[in-house]
């Protein structure tokens, strides 16, 4: 079934750890014009959350940068979020995925794309060494019955 885009919205915003809450504020509100549920709206901040994270800690280890989110919302009720960076890139994206792989330092679980996975229906990650990463997180928002129940 072919997909119809019904809303886009894209920010830029430093690569600082208190902006991750902000691409969590700004993802809900966006995510919030299909009528997700309270945990289909959980899920996707969760997931919004790790990828932004990877960006400040991975992508650009010690020096800032920014970080670009794109979102389009489908007349058939999906949601597609982009989370780019021009950082380091991944040397193996395979290995990365793998749970408990981590770049960071000791205080970091490896658990950043297994955590997305499990919340978001999609996960694609396409990264070049030197370039930058980009991930690409689909979730399906089921329509929900708005029918009066009798009185």
């Amino acid at each position: 079934m072919a997909r119809n885009e019904i809303n886009h919205m894209s920010v830029k915003f430093d690569s600082r750890s208190n902006n991750e809450a902000f691409a969590r504020q700004t993802i809900s509100a966006f995510a919030s014009q299909l009528d997700p549920t309270l945990e289909e709206l959980h899920d996707i901040k969760t997931a919004v959350s790790e990828a932004v994270t990877n960006c400040i800690v991975h992508a650009y280890r010690r020096e800032k940068g920014y970080i670009t989110m794109a979102a389009s919302l489908y007349d058939n009720g999906d949601i597609r979020i982009q989370i780019k960076d021009k950082g380091c890139g991944i040397a193996d994206v395979q290995k990365a995925r793998e749970p408990l792989f981590t770049t960071g330092d000791a205080e970091r679980s490896g658990m950043g794309f297994t955590i997305m996975e499990s919340f978001m229906d999609r996960v694609r990650v396409r990264s070049r060494e030197g370039v930058g990463t980009q991930v690409t997180l689909t979730k399906h928002i089921a329509a929900r019955s708005t029918s009066k129940s009798e009185e």
